[in-house]
This record gives structure tokens, C-alpha cells and sequence, in this order.
């Protein structure tokens, strides 16, 4: 091989170093949120880029066996070349054979060193961190086509590796950590609140993430401060109640003040009490079969979880109970979408 074409050479193999690590950072640093849409719009590139991310351990051994090999081969090939391109100017200094070739091989050294580090690492690492999606739909497909040439290498590298983290109990991942956290949210929120590109000013978003270390008991209504009806209320007696305190809801309770179902206003609306009641009517106890169920939730469950409860259950009110089966007071599910957007007036209720 001539001196030049070492040269060329070089630059082709710094090439090939900077597109395994442009391809590397971009595989682990894109974010699904943003190539999701695109694969579903039918992107060829998209949906490979999705693979390679899903397959991440499987990219990483490709891209680190390409960049073994080129690194190793950089200075095989351009060493000779550069080192033979320097005899010539350095002989003319006078210096003695192993002075001139000692000289020559430190300088292709710094040389290569300084164009590998920075055009073969350093550029193409921050090219994919500056965007990391753009890379990834560039870079995947190339990738992938060349993960799949030399699979059975890249197997065997990788199951060794596998092992190896087993050894020492560590579970291997094969998809890139593409999703954050509650706390990493909440930080990004929190710092976009402060720099001023987020405004939250009705605290919906804060009340979100306050939302998911709440539990039941931080919301129920104990029972002492419950507005409640007897078991043998009339639907005159719930109509007194909406007059005075102006709630459409109301738990029914026993005579030990044990909450046995809930009644809503229109629940009684339709009972004309022709039972000879006098001139008030409704004068019978409302009917079994319109009382609702009170769903039983917890005091310790996440209140999170106690929503989904309620909305699966179709429940408003849920009774609130201790480890040993205690009721300890009532959850009202109005009381649980404050907690995320505010207070919320009952429509019956007068201001």
C-alpha cells in the first residue's frame, strides 16, 4: 500500500469510528415519544430506529465491535504511511536513523490520537446528544443492515457479556431507558416553572404530582364531622337535608353511626309518598332497592388506585377502613378530583 492511499484510508476508517459512535449515542439517547409517531405514520426509517432502540444491548455490541475494529485499524494502516511521509523533512535535520524514526512514530501518534479523539469520538458523540432523533432515523437503518451482516459475532459477544453481568447478579437490559420517572417529571416541571417556559398557574400540574403521595386517609371524611341521614329516612328527610346543607349526596347510617349505603337527590325525587302521609307526603323509609352501595377502600390505599376503584365500581362514596376492618370515615369521590384541579362545588349547594 502507497503512503497516500494510508492517508486516505485513515480518513475513511475515522469515518466509519464516527458513524458507530454517532450511532451508539443516538441509539441510547432518542426518545420513543418522538419516533413513535413517526413509525405510525408508516416511516420506514422510524420503525427501524424503534427496533434498534428496543434492541439496544444487541445495537451497543455492533457499534462497539465497529469501533474496536476501526480503532485498531487506524493505526495499522495510516502509522506506516505517516511515519514514511515524515523520513523525508526530519532527515534533513541531521539526526541519526533511530532518533528520526523514534520522532516520526511519536508524532503519528499524537497525530492519529488527536483526529481519532475528536473527529472519531468526540464530534459524532456530540452531534447525537445535539439531536438525538434526527441521528437515530439517520443512523438506524445503516446500523441494523450492518448488526445483521455480522449477527453471529455480535451473539456471541453479547451472551458473553450477558454472563458475565449475571455473574455478578445484574440483570442485562436489551431496550434503552426511554421513559422518565414521576420525580424526573416533576423536576423538569418544576426547573420549565422557575426559567419561565412553563406556566402552571392554577397548580394543576404541582397538584398532580402532590396527587400520587396522597392516600386515603389524607382525604376521607371522618365520620364525626359526616353529615349523615338514618337508615329510615324518608325522602322528605333528604329533602330537609339538600334545603339546610344544600349537598345532593348524603351517606345513610346505622343507629351506632356505621355507614351502611349513600342516597342521592334524585334517587327520590320520583317517590310522591301517596302512602297517606298528610300533606307533606313521603312519609315511608326510602327504598332498599334505592340506596347505593357504599364501595369499601383502605385507609392506606393511594388515592390514585382508590380512584380507579370508584370509577370501576361506578361509586361516588366509598367507606374508609383500618387494617382491622374499622370504618374510620367516607371517601367522596368530589373530594378526590379537588385534589387535582381545585375546589368543586356541588350544583345543589348554595354559595
Amino acid at each position: 500500500m502507497s503512503d497516500w492511499a494510508g492517508i486516505v484510508w485513515l480518513f475513511v476508517l475515522l469515518a466509519a469510528n464516527a458513524f458507530f459512535v454517532a450511532a451508539e449515542f443516538a441509539v441510547i439517547s432518542a426518545r420513543r415519544s418522538q419516533i413513535e409517531p413517526l413509525a405510525e405514520a408508516g416511516r420506514i426509517s422510524a420503525k427501524t430506529a424503534l427496533w434498534a432502540m428496543e434492541h439496544a444491548t444487541l445495537m451497543l455490541a455492533t457499534t462497539q465491535l465497529g469501533i474496536t475494529v476501526c480503532s485498531l485499524l487506524i493505526l495499522n494502516v495510516s502509522e506506516p504511511a505517516i511515519h514514511h511521509l515524515l523520513e523525508y523533512p526530519l532527515g534533513l535535520t541531521g539526526l541519526p536513523v533511530e532518533a528520526i524514526s523514534a520522532i516520526a512514530f511519536v508524532i503519528t501518534l499524537l497525530l492519529v490520537s488527536y483526529l481519532h479523539v475528536v473527529f472519531g469520538e468526540m464530534v459524532p458523540k456530540n452531534l447525537s446528544f445535539s439531536i438525538p432523533d434526527r441521528a437515530v432515523l439517520l443512523l438506524a437503518p445503516p446500523l441494523v443492515l450492518f448488526g445483521r451482516l455480522v449477527k453471529p459475532v455480535i451473539v456471541v459477544l453479547n451472551a458473553t457479556a450477558n454472563l458475565v453481568l449475571r455473574l455478578f447478579r445484574v440483570q442485562p437490559k436489551d431496550e434503552a431507558n426511554s421513559t422518565y420517572t414521576l420525580d424526573e417529571v416533576a423536576t423538569i416541571v418544576s426547573q420549565s416553572t422557575r426559567e419561565g417556559v412553563l406556566r402552571d398557574g392554577t397548580g394543576a400540574l404541582s397538584a398532580t404530582f402532590e396527587f400520587t403521595t396522597r392516600k386515603v386517609k389524607d382525604v376521607a371524611v371522618n365520620l364525626a364531622d359526616l353529615i349523615s341521614l338514618p337508615e329510615s329516612a324518608t325522602p322528605a328527610d333528604v329533602e330537609k337535608a339538600v334545603t339546610r346543607h344544600g349537598f345532593s349526596r348524603y351517606v345513610l347510617v346505622t343507629d351506632g353511626g356505621e355507614p351502611t349505603g349513600y342516597i342521592h337527590l334524585k334517587d327520590v325525587l320520583d317517590l310522591d309518598g301517596d302512602s297517606g302521609a298528610g300533606e307533606g307526603g313521603y312519609a315511608e323509609a326510602i327504598p332498599a332497592k334505592r340506596i347505593r352501595r357504599l364501595v369499601s377502600i383502605f385507609e392506606g390505599t393511594d388515592l390514585e388506585d382508590a380512584l380507579a376503584t370508584m370509577r370501576r365500581s361506578g361509586a361516588h362514596l366509598a367507606r374508609s377502613f383500618t387494617a382491622v376492618g374499622a370504618t374510620t370515615g367516607v371517601l367522596f369521590l368530589e373530594d378526590i378530583i379537588e385534589e387535582l384541579v381545585g375546589e368543586v362545588q356541588d350544583a345543589t349547594r348554595r354559595l
